[in-house]
């Protein structure tokens, strides 16, 4: 869980000290130097920063959370379960700002990965039916919320459930 600039910072000392251990001629130590800076550049490929992003997110540092999303150059690069999550924030940060078509296209492509459980499965499509909602698409709508009801919910989203079905009963 580093930033972009700290895993260069982590991988320049690295360097150093494998230089400095290929002179001492400890290549036991070397070896895992190597192995190190593997698994960093490894992890900023396949993990990036959302998890940084998500703590954020949480925090309620929106600004913050996109910078650390903005930081991963190609999403496509993610492991499957980074690039629900990803989208996942996306999704949240473009429904916050009010951006529907961009907070659908991102929740559209969350819903495609894995995600933490069944309950953050359903939120995606509680949030794919409110937004159809608002565009007055009640047929996708009342496809999101069955969709959503075949998963493992808690009460809240329960709940929300509920009420997303009596306004499409409205509508």
């Amino acid at each position: 869980m580093f930033t972009k600039k700290a895993r260069l910072w982590v991988i320049g000392i690295a360097i150093l000290l494998l230089g400095w251990t290929i002179i001492q001629q400890v290549y036991e130590i070397s070896g895992v130097i190597i192995i190190g800076i593997g698994l960093l550049i490894w992890g900023y490929f396949r993990e990036g920063t959302v998890i940084m992003a998500a703590r954020a997110f949480h925090a309620k540092n929106y600004d913050e959370a996109e910078v650390l999303l903005k930081e991963i150059e190609d999403p496509d690069r993610l492991g499957k379960h980074r690039r629900g999550f990803y989208e996942f924030i996306y999704g949240n940060l473009e429904l916050h700002r009010h951006n529907y078509d961009e907070a659908e296209k991102h929740f559209q492509i969350a819903s495609k990965f894995p995600l933490r459980n069944q309950n953050d499965k359903a939120i995606v499509l509680v949030h794919l039916a409110n937004i159809n909602l608002r565009k007055k698409d009640v047929e996708r709508a009342r496809a999101y919320v069955e969709m959503a009801k075949t998963f493992k919910i808690s009460l809240r989203v329960k709940n929300i459930i509920e009420k997303i079905e009596t306004e499409i009963k409205k509508a």
